[in-house]
């Protein structure tokens, strides 16, 4: 952490991950490069990822290399409560390229 800064903590994310494998049944391969991600957000939730400019404190990024090879990327959207330092995960979903 910089600065001796505690882990930003994550909320949602299981839940919305299971509902996502649930409702697209996504390859295992996929699934494996999706959580990863998602435990990173602990460290740095701002990485890779852009906040929405018609919503204060909505974040979303694609999950690099959760390419199908279908023309499909795994994205997530989330909130950021800095005060709090806690990620409550919005949605994942598969989306059409390009994003």
């Amino acid at each position: 952490m910089p600065n001796g800064e505690r882990p930003w903590r994550l909320e949602r994310f299981i839940d919305e991950l299971d509902a996502w494998i649930l409702r697209e049944d996504p390859s295992e391969d996929i699934s494996l490069i999706v959580l990863p991600w998602i435990m990173s957000r602990t460290d740095d939730p701002y990485l890779g990822v852009r906040r929405e400019q018609t919503l204060d404190n909505l974040w979303f990024g694609a999950i690099p290399g959760s390419e199908d090879g279908n023309g499909q990327v795994v994205a997530c959207s989330y909130w950021l409560f800095e005060r709090e330092r806690v990620v409550r995960c919005n949605s994942i979903a598969s989306l059409s390229l390009p994003l």
